[in-house]
């Protein structure tokens, strides 16, 4: 049974997402603060954690990125939950390591698909052959990327949206194609998702000279190797 740590001050909504990913077949803590369940998480081994953005004390995202610090929890899926809605809170979101968000209010039916999304691919069975792709490479076995045999900071979103562009360099991917694969449902919720972790990918991955991700307008994108 797959382990998830919810992390919500908000009585109501702590006890239903609770109450809710019980019924689908989760084990599941709750804490109100983000420092209870940073020490949970430190006791026990879990799958996966959720943190709500605005927390006594220490928040969501300051949370995420010490979290992020750690070796050990460096793939460790996070889904962020989060009232704001600007998109400059989302890509501050992402920037500080989470590898997925949701807009409050939110439905639990597309909590559960998006969890089950981020668990099922920390277990698909990767080859650990590293993959080179012109600068770019991949090293499936510790989940890393290199540019120049610079480590580039990743999140998990931003890694499984490069890597499927990369093996998929002969095609242009739409997007609804990437939403499908990288999110795991017909993805009906805030249609900048993709379109902020293309533009966070593009800044991390460095384009000023090479744009390795092309956009096809009115389609999707598509890798251009080097």
């Amino acid at each position: 049974m797959k382990r998830i740590y919810v992390v919500e001050d908000e009585e109501n909504i702590r006890e239903l997402i609770k109450i809710a990913l019980q019924g689908f077949g989760f084990e599941v803590q709750a804490f109100e603060t983000a420092e209870e369940g940073m020490d949970a998480m430190r006791k026990s081994k879990l799958n996966l954690m959720i943190f709500d953005w605005m927390l006594p004390g220490m928040d969501g995202t300051d949370a995420i990125r010490e979290i992020r610090k750690s070796t050990a929890y460096r793939h460790l899926p996070i889904l962020l939950l989060t009232a704001k809605d600007k998109e400059i809170d989302k890509v501050i979101g992402l920037d500080n390591g989470a590898d997925d968000y949701m807009i409050k209010p939110f439905g639990v039916l597309e909590l559960c698909a998006r969890i089950r999304s981020l668990l099922r691919r920390v277990e698909e069975d990767e080859s650990g052959e590293e993959k080179a792709f012109g600068t770019i490479r991949l090293c499936p076995n510790t989940r890393e990327i290199y540019k120049r045999e610079e480590r580039l900071e990743l999140t998990y979103k931003e890694y499984e949206l490069l890597l499927y562009l990369m093996e998929h360099e002969t095609k242009v991917v739409t997007r609804e194609e990437l939403l499908n694969q990288i999110w795991g449902y017909d993805y009906t919720g805030e249609s900048r998702t993709l379109d902020i972790h293309i533009r966070t990918l593009r800044q991390k991955i460095g384009e000023e000279n090479q744009p390795f991700i092309k956009t096809v307008r009115g389609v999707g994108y598509r890798f251009v190797n080097e």
